[in-house]
């Protein structure tokens, strides 16, 4: 384990973090106050932006096994800012939606979880896999989301004192500071090859507790900021103070990972937080009261996340490592693919009024999800012995 590389890949995601805790609370404000566009124009910027980042993750997953790690963690990390840059020069909606989608716009997860420019994830979540011993993983995935968390709410509170607009460009300059860093890291050279692909069976099961994960975030997530901007007309100033709260708790809760594994395992840990989460979303948009509602909207995000790092540290460890990449953008295409699916249809009930129903379908798509884990993941305990050869190369 090479601790100059942790650092060189933490600041990178830092910078990227910063800009993206701008963007999610800008870019809704930008689209529903000062350019017009209603819900659902909002919802198909966010389409394009989650389709972006499918087929731009699943590219830079296949080119991180086959091509090189840093090459495609570079490549990702100048998409960020190109797109922010793009957003920033027009307000014409071709250019809001080529931005989302090569910026990754898509606001179908939290911001540790990578919800805006997460095509760089898949990537990220690899190298990270690459630097440290497998006892060691669901640690290092916690604390990067911790990182990746805390700096996105940074970048939420800033928004309070941005206007709207310039935070696109701000937002560019803080991600390209990060960019020069990729360079220095040193990863293992890639190995895979292309038609090769022995965990196909255990990356298809991921796959599809990947679709109703994405089917659920689509319809509520990316819709939470507009939530409390249509019913509550909250103000920006307001609801950057609520989204760098709820970031920051959603970081440290990401923090209580490795516990949550130990206590209770890689399927229950999933089932509890994402199943309690599921159950207050129900009730958001049912009692129309203010207090009530910021402090489910504050919960969210943590109880969303917090396994994310237990489920990435399985993943990585039930699949050959030279497919680590492509197993891990196979899972977020899956997401992706059907949070689009959510995002067209919340933004069309948000239209029609019927605010409800997208969280009512969420709590749904979750629990199915829920049960997909017990069935397909219940009786994995985890790898038995680290692989010799991993361990020897990275500790050498």
């Amino acid at each position: 384990m090479n601790r100059k590389d942790l650092i060189l890949l933490s600041l990178f995601r830092a910078s990227r973090s910063v800009a993206a805790g701008l963007i999610m609370i800008a870019f809704p404000y930008l689209v529903l106050q000062r350019l017009k566009y209603g819900p659902l124009a909002l919802g198909l910027i966010y389409v394009a932006g989650a389709a972006g980042t499918a087929t731009l993750g699943l590219l830079l997953g296949f080119l991180g096994d086959l091509w090189g790690r840093k090459r495609a963690l570079f490549l990702s990390g100048a998409l960020l800012p190109l797109s922010a840059v793009l957003v920033f020069l027009s307000s014409h909606l071709g250019f809001l939606v080529v931005a989302a989608a090569v910026g990754g716009l898509s606001a179908t997860g939290s911001l540790p979880g990578g919800g805006v420019g997460g095509a760089s994830a898949p990537v990220q979540s690899a190298v990270i896999a690459d630097l440290v011993v497998p006892a060691q993983r669901t640690f290092y995935f916690s604390a990067f989301s911790f990182l990746s968390g805390v700096f996105g709410a940074l970048g939420a509170l800033l928004a309070r004192i941005v206007d709207v607009r310039d935070a696109f460009l701000v937002a560019a300059v803080v991600s390209l500071m990060g960019l020069p860093l990729v360079t220095g890291l040193g990863v293992p050279a890639a190995k895979g090859k292309l038609r090769e692909l022995p965990s196909k069976l255990v990356i298809g099961k991921f796959s599809l507790t990947a679709l109703l994960n994405g089917l659920s975030g689509g319809l509520v997530i990316p819709f939470l900021i507009p939530f409390f901007v249509l019913v509550y007309s909250l103000p920006k100033s307001g609801m950057a103070v609520y989204g760098f709260v709820a970031g920051l708790m959603a970081s440290l809760a990401m923090l209580a990972a490795p516990l949550l594994e130990r206590w209770l395992g890689f399927v229950r840990a999933v089932a509890w937080t994402r199943g309690i989460g599921a159950v207050l979303l129900v009730i958001l948009p049912l009692v129309r009261w203010l207090p009530l509602s910021l402090a489910i909207y504050l919960m969210t995000p943590s109880l969303r996340i917090m396994a994310m790092p237990v489920q990435q540290s399985a993943l990585v460890d039930m699949v050959e490592r030279n497919e680590r990449g492509r197993a891990l953008a196979a899972n977020q295409v899956a997401t992706l693919s059907a949070g689009s699916a959510g995002i067209i249809l919340a933004g069309w009930l948000f239209e029609t009024a019927e605010i409800a129903l997208p969280f009512l379908i969420y709590a749904g798509a979750m629990f199915a999800n829920i049960y997909l884990y017990f069935r397909f993941f219940s009786a994995w305990k985890g790898p038995a012995v680290p692989p010799a050869a991993e361990e020897a190369d990275l500790k050498g």
